[in-house]
């Protein structure tokens, strides 16, 4: 099927393609190609590419020259397979159409089933069928989804008269509708189109097959897939195929289903089939939570079922054997015979993942490499999440279904819009629904869990929430959700709008309040998997911690030492910042070091426990950073408390305060710039780092301490520092008759420091670049700021990520390489890493193996992702493979 106008080929029968094409035929058709190849069975059909999807889009938004003419020609291959002619009045021929991306994105484009049907073809299928009632059915089905989908006709237009329908019939079910009632709601259906359109609904099949395929082009730039492609860093210039495939109904009867299944449960990885079907339904009733679906193994029970069932199980286990990973499947069972409408890659939560990579190498189907490749930093995010305190002792207020594992609180809103704003703000929210839809989605990546009252485990809501690592808890009935009010009621108890619950997304639970969450821990599965992880990477993993308690957490979570101590941090413990104030008012440097005197063992003792803590691996301890002002206190009545404390008067303090105030503290008196004319806080702060590490060395300990100097942007800062900091460890070494071996470096957060490297790296041992302010100095950007504008920036392009998040290589990167080539030009063994929030990106980490650097640094909960990340990015993965 080769167009003679343009000698391009927009069309592919099933039959001609293979899961290698999802370039071209999309994810789902590239699926159905290879089910087909490999003899399942599968309804005929063919694929729209994407390219002419992208065409279309590219193109004023008109079909691509020769396309309609293959679409007829794959149609008739649909004929001649089925028997049966599209529009034909006696034996119509009735198709799908569905979208299908190059990457997995459920529910967020269009799909319409039953086209071509008419006033005409639905006596026909009547009498074919003998069945009145579901040809009715699926012609009001296609009314709804056409108007829905290409008119733009909001659905609750079609839904308020089905549900008027019903309360008129007194009935709960849609098939508990008989079909001369069936006739009269497919009327009002065609009614609504004709008030809202001002035109008739088409009743000329081609028609609605070429507006059908136009509008699942058009699907792929609606609100949700935007959503969805930016939450994934997925391209937007890929286009989606359109795949037309012969109608089988299980809607005919008892004898009739359809259903989702996975090969693996999506939720914990366990194995087995695992999923929901519904029987006399279509595909989109299970996906939309309007049914509650049975589990797939009652359909074993079911005598009309049973031989159905049996099939599946064996389908379902070839496909995972032949993709060799678990498989989502959705299928119709039409009159007793199976058929299978898609198989794709499942999406499954952070433990399901990890589980089902390591059963698998277990099972002989992949090895520790493709295991290490096939899990998501995303997924081990999920899986370090807090989770519910198993101390609590609370009984929860109802339970549904346990969706998407994790625990998380918020305050409870209705609306997905509402979400979005609110969660932009930072603030925490619930987003509770009947049921979510495509339309929600936005609203459902602000949220920081889902809660519905309808659906099952392969709903919409648990799918989509699972795919994006949020907590949910589906179909709990025992919710009353009112809409108009702004509240759900269970029993007597009321929950309105902005009250907080928490949801359990592991065990369904749905609590009332804020319920304590405990830290995760790494074991089982994922210690097995990161031990293959370690085999592979060659970069180093550290972790920033400024406690011995996060520093024994970081090791247990798989650290090789500190690359930053914040010693500010323990400034602000306890009382210590009294101490340190006094250091602040101080007028003389006897006074600053009679008030460094008090702080010396408190740090002293905190090095000694992270010391421990890190026993034999490097610990990077930073001097002093942040301007004295942040010490001080900012209101009256705490100034009146530091005056009552200190026996100051509150003027002085005043005073200090208006002297320390800077018009841009960050470029300001700050890191070495304190050391150098403060000379007694570096003296200090080394002799608590030396008498620690001697201490240790005492117990037989091994230490490692790194001495790191901040803010340094001319040689001759580190110069002044490592005088003091050297001098002091000469003194104490001479007073314990031992050495304990150390280095200096310094931060490169400055661009001097970095252009200026081949200079600094005489008197630096290592470099950190800290690239928090580093970033922020080359952008001219302070991140405290940029909240006012980033989102606007990010919304429309100006900047492709946001660059406090994700490295910018173009410009922090080469600052980043520049210091890399002129460090090791003057010293050829210095050690370099990163320690800014950067550190536990793993785009940023690819970057850091691909340049060079020895380690990267991130916070304690963010060492396992570091390790993954450093694996991948030495196998060769790319952005966006996983």
């Amino acid at each position: 099927m080769v167009s003679v106008a343009t000698g391009r080929r927009w069309v592919f029968l099933f039959r001609e393609g293979n899961a290698q094409l999802r370039d071209l035929l999309g994810g789902k058709g590239a699926n159905l190609a290879e089910m087909t190849r490999i003899g399942l069975p599968v309804p005929p059909g063919f694929t729209v590419s994407t390219r002419a999807c992208v065409a279309y889009l590219q193109g004023g938004r008109r079909m691509p020259e020769g396309l309609w003419e293959e679409v007829l020609e794959g149609l008739r291959d649909i004929e001649q397979q089925i028997g049966r002619r599209f529009g034909d009045p006696v034996q119509p021929l009735l198709v799908s159409v569905r979208s299908g991306a190059k990457f997995s994105m459920p529910g967020m484009m269009d799909t319409i089933l039953n086209v071509g049907l008419t006033d005409e073809t639905v006596l026909g299928l009547a009498a074919m069928t003998a069945n009145e009632r579901f040809a009715y059915d699926c012609y009001r089905r296609l009314i709804q989804m056409f108007g829905k989908v290409v008119l733009d006709i909001p659905s609750e237009r079609f839904e308020d008269a089905l549900d008027e329908l019903k309360r008129e019939l007194g009935v709960i079910h849609d098939y508990e509708i008989p079909a001369e009632h069936l006739q009269r709601l497919v009327q009002a259906y065609k009614e609504i189109v004709q008030q809202a359109t001002g035109t008739p609904f088409p009743q000329d099949p081609f028609e609605q097959l070429r507006r059908a395929i136009l509008a699942v082009f058009e699907s792929w730039n609606n609100r949700r897939a935007i959503d969805y492609r930016n939450a994934h860093g997925i391209p937007h210039d890929l286009g989606t195929a359109a795949n037309v495939q012969a109608m089988v109904f299980g809607n005919l009867g008892p004898d009739s289903a359809t259903g989702v299944a996975f090969t693996r449960n999506p939720s914990t990885g366990e194995k087995g089939i695992f999923g929901e079907y519904l029987t006399n339904a279509q595909g989109e009733d299970v996906v939309a939570g309007i049914r509650t679906p049975q589990p797939i193994q009652e359909m074993a029970k079911d005598p009309l079922l049973r031989g159905a069932y049996e099939q599946l199980l064996d389908v379902a286990d070839r496909l995972e054997r032949h993709y060799r990973d678990m498989q989502d499947l959705e299928f119709t069972v039409e009159r007793g015979k199976l058929w299978m409408l898609q198989t794709r890659t499942g999406k499954r939560t952070g433990r399901a993942a990890v589980k089902i990579a390591v059963d698998m190498v277990h099972e002989g189907l992949i090895d520790p490499r493709e295991a290490v490749l096939r899990v998501s930093p995303d997924h081990l995010d999920q899986l370090l999440h807090p989770m519910l305190d198993p101390s609590w002792k609370g009984e929860p207020l109802a339970k549904g279904l346990p969706a998407s594992p994790g625990a998380a609180s918020g305050k409870v809103v209705f609306d997905a819009d509402e979400a979005k704003v609110l969660g932009d703000r930072g603030e925490a929210v619930i987003l509770v629904r009947l049921e979510t839809s495509p339309d929600d989605f936005h609203g459902m990546l602000a949220a920081r869990g889902i809660l519905t009252a309808r659906g099952g485990m392969t709903s919409h809501a648990a799918v989509v929430a699972r795919g994006i690592g949020k907590p949910a808890v589906v179909g709990c009935s025992a919710l009353v959700v009112d809409y108009e009010r702004q509240e759900f009621r269970v029993g007597d108890v009321v929950v309105r709008r902005g009250d907080v619950i928490t949801i359990d997304g592991s065990t369904g639970a749905v609590l009332l309040g804020e319920v304590p969450t405990i830290p995760p821990s790494v074991g089982g599965d994922l210690a097995e998997l990161l031990d293959w992880a370690d085999q592979f990477r060659r970069l180093r993993v550290r972790a920033n911690a400024d406690t011995p308690e996060d520093a024994a957490k970081a090791r247990e979570l798989g650290a090789e030492g500190i690359g930053l101590c914040r010693t500010e941090h323990m400034f602000f413990q306890g009382d210590r910042i009294w101490a340190m104030r006094e250091m602040i008012m101080a007028t003389t440097p006897e006074e600053r070091r009679a008030a460094l005197a008090k702080l010396e063992p408190m740090q002293r003792e905190d090095f000694v426990g992270i010391f421990k803590a890190m026993a034999g691996f490097p610990v990077t301890i930073r001097t002093l950073d942040p301007p004295l002002h942040e010490f001080l206190p900012k209101h009256e009545e705490e100034i009146q408390a530091m005056a009552e404390r200190l026996g100051v008067s509150p003027e002085a303090i005043r005073a200090k305060v208006q002297a320390l105030t800077e018009a841009n503290p960050m470029l300001g008196h700050r890191g070495c710039r304190l050391g150098i004319t403060a000379p007694e806080i570096t003296e200090m702060q080394a002799r608590a780092i030396f008498t620690a590490a001697l201490q240790c060395a005492a117990e037989g300990i091994e230490v490692h301490p790194e001495i790191m100097v901040p803010l340094v942007s001319d040689v001759r800062e580190l110069m002044v520092q490592r005088e003091i900091i050297d001098r002091v460890a000469r003194q104490l070494f001479a007073e314990a008759g031992r050495e304990i071996p150390y280095s200096i470096g310094t931060m490169i957060e400055v661009p001097r420091a970095a252009l200026t490297a081949s200079e600094i790296a005489r008197e630096a041992e290592f470099f950190s670049f800290g690239t928090n302010d580093l970033t922020q100095m080359t952008y001219g950007i302070s991140r405290d700021d940029a909240g006012r504008f980033l989102p606007y920036y990010l919304e429309h392009g100006i900047y492709p990520a946001d660059p406090f998040q994700t490295l910018d290589r173009a410009g922090v990167g080469r600052l980043i390489e520049i210091a890399r080539d002129g460090g090791r030009a003057t010293r050829p063994a210095i050690k370099l890493g990163i320690c800014g929030e950067h550190g536990g990106d793993p785009a940023s980490i690819r970057f850091c193996h691909e340049v060079g650097l020895d380690y990267v640094s991130a916070s304690p909960y963010r060492v396992p992702i570091a390790r993954l990340a450093a694996a991948q990015a030495a196998l060769g993965l790319r952005e966006g493979d996983v």
